[in-house]
């Protein structure tokens, strides 16, 4: 599901995930203008549940709220993408360092679950899965590598990552890599801090050398389009 800094459930946290994965999967352009009236008819709730919605994916960087002109899907700019990657790979790094000082053997299936669900949404073709799963792959290693602060800064950075790559990515591909996080597993079980971190931070340069960071944004599309 989606990973927003606030705690939100039911029709409040739908709205947010299909939302985030419109965007994600293209559907939804940055610039986009979303609706209060229209979207509150979408989704069949009222124009309060759709601005509590929309406060919520401003907090997490994914909306744009202008006073008096409404809410329109956020366009970082190259400077902030190449910003998000750099602090990510800090992040990322220091939560290998953490994971492999306190992960136990009795948690690393988790991993492996976690990964096999990846690789079936993958064979599958089911790209809403493939997004959802392949975010919370690196959530689930900061909650195991037991840190609150990592993981609410991680949340954070993931949501802007998957904004950026809709933008930015060359080709229509969501998948940061289920081989990839393979690899990352058996390091941790080999509790190989060093070749740990050198994987993660291959892996997230993969991502990041696949953003056309000179590409223009393409027109936005409807917002019913996009969302029905």
């Amino acid at each position: 599901m989606y990973h927003s800094k606030e705690t939100v459930t039911g029709p409040t946290a739908e709205i947010c995930e299909r939302i985030w994965l419109s965007i994600a999967e293209k559907r939804l352009r940055p610039g986009a203008r979303l609706k209060e009236e229209q979207l509150a008819e979408i989704f069949d709730v009222s124009r309060a549940r759709v601005r509590q919605a929309l406060a919520v994916l401003e907090s997490d960087g994914l909306v744009t709220i202008v006073p008096n002109r409404g809410a329109f899907v956020a366009e970082p700019g190259v400077d902030e993408a190449r910003d998000v990657f750099h602090v990510r790979k800090q992040i990322e790094a220091r939560v290998m360092e953490r994971l492999i000082d306190r992960i136990t053997d009795a948690q690393i299936p988790l991993l492996e679950a976690h990964l096999a669900q990846e690789r079936e949404a993958d064979q599958r073709g089911d790209t809403s899965a493939t997004i959802r799963l392949s975010g919370g792959f690196h959530l689930l290693l900061a909650e195991l590598a037991g840190s609150s602060f990592l993981f609410g800064i991680l949340r954070d950075l993931i949501s802007r990552s998957s904004l950026i790559t809709a933008i930015y990515r060359s080709q229509h591909l969501h998948n940061c890599g289920p081989d990839e996080h393979g690899a990352l597993i058996e390091r941790i079980r080999a509790r190989d801090k060093k070749g740990a971190m050198r994987i993660m931070l291959d892996h997230l340069q993969h991502v990041e050398d696949e953003l056309d960071l000179t590409e223009e944004i393409p027109t936005t599309r409807d917002l019913r389009q996009a969302l029905v």
